[in-house]
């Protein structure tokens, strides 16, 4: 059986945020399926998703210092530089990490790893709401 919906998630500052429970939320079908793959895609491209740490929020502060200096602002080499010092390094980042996620789903859940969460990359100072199209297939019970 395939399901097939869009949702936003809410609006965040720039950063690495947790987004399962958000994610699980707006998805209640899942429940319902006994074997099968979520697909999460973000509908822009200066933000991201990607899966890592849930437990420690220091993993997602590092993140963003990591990616602050792995991709910086105002490098003298950007040429968009149209909507501000943050739009060209959100576009890379966004690049870097992707804009969807496949999750398996087992048994009416998410089967992410004890220590696994979906993060929002929220790469722009100030990106708004953020538009997912999610894709479930698979077995119902």
């Amino acid at each position: 059986m395939w399901l097939q919906k869009s949702f936003q998630l809410k609006a965040r500052r720039r950063g690495f945020h947790l987004v399962t429970h958000e994610i699980e939320q707006a998805m209640p079908e899942i429940a319902d399926y006994r074997c099968g793959l979520l697909n999460l895609f973000i509908q822009h491209t200066s933000a991201s998703l990607t899966l890592n740490e849930n437990a420690d929020p220091t993993v997602r502060q590092d993140f963003e210092s990591h990616f602050n200096r792995f991709v910086p602002e105002d490098a003298p080499y950007y040429r968009h530089t149209y909507e501000g010092s943050d739009d060209m390094p959100a576009h890379i980042k966004a690049s870097l990490l992707g804009a969807s996620i496949m999750i398996p789903v087992h048994q009416g859940a998410l089967a992410l790893g004890t220590w696994q969460g979906i993060y929002l990359g929220e790469h722009r100072n100030h990106g708004g709401k953020r538009h997912i199209l999610a894709t479930l297939q698979g077995e119902c019970f």
